[in-house]
């Protein structure tokens, strides 16, 4: 916990930016009946009845310090997903930062092990050295700002069923061209002094016994 808070009371860097990511799985539905619109005197009405059309992953990647976000959808989240989406984090959105201090949770996906797998030793071991990954503590995903980020996005942007892939990354593309114009930034207020304050209980106990 320390470690990811430590990393939260750096300044800001742009030779190493801090980057948050995070993921959920997304049930495609669609509608078996056009729903009604809302009307004078009238709310809106959608039909409890709906076809699923399978599940995706909605990966998102947020610069708490630099307002900046970035979300899609995939079809998968396998390791190779994974991997892909941070060459494109290192490539296009940091090509020039020596440094990406990466912020994430321990899902098995979640490795260096990952760009191995999906790319040749030598790509992997480039894009593997751009990276400082520090990883949220089992039980503590609420460490990681882009959980909260993945919050937003559910109650802004996905309070109505989408049918298709197609569909639902154009929303979660305005979405993200909505916040990132607002530059809307995230200024972490837990230190790790209230850690050791208010979570003193998830600490290992000191005895106060004298050792001879």
């Amino acid at each position: 916990m320390e470690d990811v808070l430590a990393v939260y009371e750096r300044p800001y860097d742009p030779q190493a930016p801090t980057v948050c990511m995070d993921e959920k799985p997304y049930q495609l539905l669609a509608d078996i009946r056009d729903p009604i619109p809302m009307a004078p005197g009238r709310d809106a009405k959608d039909d409890c009845e709906y076809a699923r059309h399978g599940t995706c992953s909605i990966f998102v990647w947020v610069e708490p310090l630099a307002g900046v976000r970035w979300i899609d959808a995939q079809p998968t989240r396998t390791r190779v997903d994974w991997a892909n989406q941070v060459k494109r984090l290192l490539t296009v959105d940091y090509p020039d930062a020596p440094k990406v201090v990466l912020v994430m949770d321990n899902l098995n996906t979640h490795t260096v092990a990952s760009l191995y797998e999906a790319f040749e030793p030598e790509e992997a071991f480039a894009l593997a050295r751009r990276l400082e990954i520090h990883h949220t503590p089992k039980h503590g995903s609420w460490l990681n700002i882009a959980e909260i980020e993945l919050s937003c996005v559910s109650k802004q942007c996905l309070g109505r069923r989408v049918a298709d892939l197609e569909t639902l990354n154009r929303e979660l593309a305005s979405w993200r061209e909505s916040v990132n114009a607002d530059k809307r930034r995230v200024e972490w207020q837990f230190t790790t002094r209230d850690a050791r304050t208010k979570l003193r209980h998830l600490y290992p106990k000191q005895s106060n016994a004298t050792v001879y």
